[in-house]
């Protein structure tokens, strides 16, 4: 670890043990989800559109729940209880889905679910308190402990390289689940498909409790005490009915920092902290956190269209590739559609060791500053590239579409176009994840107290579940919207001559567009902890 006067600096073991972890997880759970699309459609028998909403909603649910479980763990458990309980929960619910497959033909279809929801329940324990919790290994302090030796600039290094390279874990684990899991799905069968990530990640959990003396136990702050359920609800009450949402101007109150100064004065007070009366004191403190929260909403809100863009590669960018040419060597070799979606987790991870040593020092040589780029910009970058993605998926789909109706033969002309075309759309979505999804990480994390930042991570991952929710009605809503006699699915038919998804691709790159209009203008009147947002 750096100290101070000291440039370089390093994540402790037990950190680098959770970044393992949280990679063994994406293994198991992207060994499952990247090809679910093509397990429903193909084992199971539903329709292109159906599949793609299930897996959209699944996904939904599965980043939905962090909210509610970080809540939890930040007001009534610990981060380590936490983990244990969900990833109990989430084993048990891996096991179950490696069953169905086994037995699918004893199986009613709809039982299919109940394993799949099961495994939500414990990722969304799971994921934000591994998070909340590797970020607690950081041997650097708390954000005002002058006693570690580490200046404030480069306690914020520290963070950045855990996220960095949390989500270069991530990705990694990504990588083997989607490259590895798809070809065995479709090569030796989906019981073995399923049955090997529940057990990689079975072990995970093992080792996890096995590294329990390694890990540094946050404790609660002095004078800390727990909420009842009626004090929980007073600070739900009063987000949801406090007053309108605002971006404070940065060019108000510029004589002093007036209420930004007294919202992060909670960063470093307890947030259930209670010297004489303990109600008074919780029932003062929930409108204050709810005016961070409320301040965080608006980012938050117009981050959901980069989310439904973040659901494409499991839905119809693999479904898009079952269209296509996916053999190679004179079709002695297969490539499963799934497997591309590894080409946005090498994006990234050969992307971000070369964020801070490479593209940084580019930015401030085009720039001619060097002070980088804020977290917000960075977040700006991200959902620039995720339009460019788009096009490129729309131009990509076009293309293929001229390929099926002007070849005798529909689904075999359709075929003639490579699979690899899609390469572009998926390198390039991978890039814009370097940016927005690394940087709403840190700002979600950054930007409220340190007794909620379990809930920070539960906001970030909450994005991600209504975008969910947003692309499945989006999908239902273009699917009524676009049918037509003899085509009952309009954008989304099931016939490869048919279908329109250059459309919908052309409509999510002007949503995602028009979005990162607005996010600018944001930007310029959101005012934070650290308002340059590095």
């Amino acid at each position: 670890m750096a100290e101070q006067g000291s440039a370089k600096a390093t994540l402790s073991l037990p950190c680098v043990l959770v970044i393992v972890m949280a990679g063994v997880e994406r293994f198991a759970n992207k060994g499952v989800g990247s090809n679910l699309v093509t397990y429903l459609t193909g084992v199971v028998g539903m329709s292109t559109a159906a599949a793609a909403k299930s897996v959209i909603t699944w996904n939904g649910v599965s980043f939905m729940l962090p909210l509610v479980s970080a809540i939890l763990a930040d007001s009534y458990w610990d981060r380590y209880s936490t983990i244990a309980f969900s990833s109990l929960l989430y084993v048990l619910g891996m096991i179950a889905l490696s069953a169905w497959a086994l037995l699918r033909t004893r199986m009613p279809r709809s039982t299919l679910f109940f394993p799949l929801y099961l495994t939500s329940i414990g990722q969304g324990g799971y994921q934000p308190a591994l998070q909340a919790f590797g970020a607690d290994q950081l041997a650097i302090g708390d954000d005002d402990d002058a006693e570690s030796g580490l200046t404030a600039e480069q306690k914020g290094k520290v963070k950045s390289m855990f996220f960095q390279w949390w989500y270069f874990g991530m990705c990694s684990g990504s990588l083997l689940g989607n490259s590895t899991m798809s070809y065995v799905q479709d090569n030796f069968g989906w019981g073995l498909g399923f049955t090997i990530p529940s057990a990689v990640m079975a072990l995970s959990v093992a080792a996890f409790f096995c590294c329990t003396p390694l890990y540094k136990q946050t404790p609660q702050p002095k004078g800390a005490r727990r909420p009842s359920p009626c004090n929980i609800f007073k600070f739900q009450k009063s987000i949801i009915a406090g007053q309108k949402i605002s971006l404070q101007s940065i060019d108000e109150d510029d004589d002093g920092n007036g209420d930004a100064i007294s919202e992060l004065e909670l960063q470093e007070k307890p947030l259930k902290a209670e010297p004489a009366d303990p109600k008074e004191s919780l029932d003062e403190a929930a409108p204050s956190v709810a005016k961070i929260i409320q301040g965080l909403l608006p980012i938050w809100a117009i981050l959901l269209v980069f989310a439904v863009i973040f659901q494409q590669p499991t839905t119809f960018f693999t479904k898009q590739g079952m269209l296509m040419n996916h053999t190679v060597a004179g079709g002695s070799f297969v490539i499963p559609p799934a497997m591309l979606q590894s080409s946005i987790t090498v994006s990234i991870i050969l992307l971000v060791p070369m964020y801070d040593k490479m593209i940084i020092p580019l930015i401030n040589a085009i720039t001619g500053s060097s002070d980088g780029i804020t977290v917000l910009q960075r977040i700006g970058i991200g959902m620039v590239l995720s339009v460019v993605a788009m096009v490129t998926a729309a131009l990509v789909e076009s293309w293929r579409l001229r390929v099926a109706t002007t070849t005798t033969g529909g689904g075999e002309g359709a075929a003639r176009l490579s699979i690899f075309w899609l390469l572009p759309q998926y390198v390039l979505l991978g890039v814009s994840d370097v940016f927005t999804v690394v940087g709403m990480q840190e700002f979600f994390y950054t930007q409220v107290p340190t007794s909620m930042r379990t809930i920070g991570i539960g906001l970030y991952l909450s994005v991600f579940g209504v975008g969910g929710f947003l692309g499945a009605f989006l999908i239902t809503a273009l699917e009524i919207a676009t049918a037509r006699p003899g085509n009952a699915r309009g954008w989304f038919s099931d016939d490869p001559r048919e279908a329109h998804l250059d459309n919908f691709y052309w409509f999510l790159a002007l949503l995602c567009f028009i979005s990162f209009v607005i996010f600018t203008h944001m930007c310029k009147y959101y005012r934070g902890k650290d308002a340059s947002g590095k």
